[in-house]
């Protein structure tokens, strides 16, 4: 039995908690509000060939990047990693197996309106392309192995080494962004609120 399934986070229903059908519902979403990828970069501070990749699944956006994008796009965050969200006021998820590195999961992607955004991630050993940043204040927890959370503009970069039960609660409108250092596969709870 997996770590979600022990802890049932998220998801009730049948819908996996991952990126699988993010690019076809961004260029949908992109393309019904009349914008272009030139323009959609405009309101995200993203470049266009970087949304290409997402919407051609070349690239997996950070939890901060998916905010980005859900803004500009006007839509909930947790709409970019389902297709059949609805409002609840309790949902649970009863998991699904590990999955690869550098990957989020949408944790509630049911629950619309939330004022918190929780994922699960798997960082890779390398830091991601885009350094995040987003209005609000984020919480991390490593629940397994280790990573390194890097938080500041490129003058003044900070990082910490966070282990096994550490948290670090941060501004999230610094630049921040995390990769793992542990030999072996890293899951970090990750909590937004905007």
């Amino acid at each position: 039995m997996s770590y979600r399934q022990q802890c049932c986070i998220a998801n009730a229903a049948d819908t996996s908690c991952h990126t699988d059908g993010m690019a076809s519902l961004v260029r949908a979403l992109r393309r019904e509000r009349g914008l272009t990828l030139e323009e959609l970069g405009s309101r995200t501070g993203l470049t266009k060939s970087y949304l290409s990749k997402v919407e051609r699944e070349h690239s997996t956006p950070s939890v901060s990047v998916a905010m980005r994008i859900a803004g500009a796009l006007d839509v909930d965050v947790s709409r970019l990693f389902t297709n059949d969200a609805y409002e609840s006021r309790v949902v649970v998820d009863r998991g699904a197996d590990e999955w690869d590195d550098g990957k989020f999961h949408a944790l509630s992607t049911e629950m619309l309106g939330k004022i918190m955004t929780p994922f699960l991630a798997s960082p890779s050993t390398e830091f991601a392309e885009h350094k995040s940043s987003h209005e609000g204040q984020e919480f991390v927890f490593v629940h397994r192995g280790s990573i390194e959370l890097q938080c500041g503009q490129d003058d003044e970069v900070v990082s910490y080494e966070l282990d096994e039960g550490d948290s670090a609660y941060l501004d999230a409108t610094r630049t921040h962004r995390i990769r793992r250092t542990s030999e072996t596969p890293a899951l970090v709870v990750i909590v937004a609120a905007t």
